[in-house]
């Protein structure tokens, strides 16, 4: 009976334990299934971030090349700007001539 009772003891050991073993697991598997969403969460984040980031590397993109046409616009503006003040000042100095030649020989000219 000894014998009996000392294996009945060990059966109800080892049933203590292997429960013990399976609401670890269990715990273990609730921990899991947590970190498992969240790493779905990070996921979803992360695509998201990353659509976001396209969009704002393409809106980069399309006004890095406005600001450069704008750069070529005032850059052709300011060079033919400067070429009209350059042909400007040589019409002026030209006519300037032009009238103290035109004066010079008309000196004296009765218009009446």
């Amino acid at each position: 009976m000894a014998e009996m009772s000392g294996a009945q003891t060990t059966h109800q050991e080892l049933v203590q334990h292997i429960d013990s073993m399976k609401e670890k697991r269990a715990e273990l598997d609730r921990f899991v299934q947590k970190e498992e969403e969240e790493k779905a969460r990070i996921v979803n984040d992360l695509r998201i971030l990353n659509e976001r980031l396209a969009r704002v590397d393409e809106g980069l993109a399309r006004k890095y090349a406005a600001r450069q046409e704008y750069d070529k616009t005032i850059a052709e503006t300011e060079n033919a700007f400067s070429k009209i003040i350059d042909s400007s000042r040589t019409l002026l100095h030209v006519l300037k001539r032009e009238s103290t030649t035109l004066s010079s020989k008309h000196v004296g000219d009765s218009w009446s």
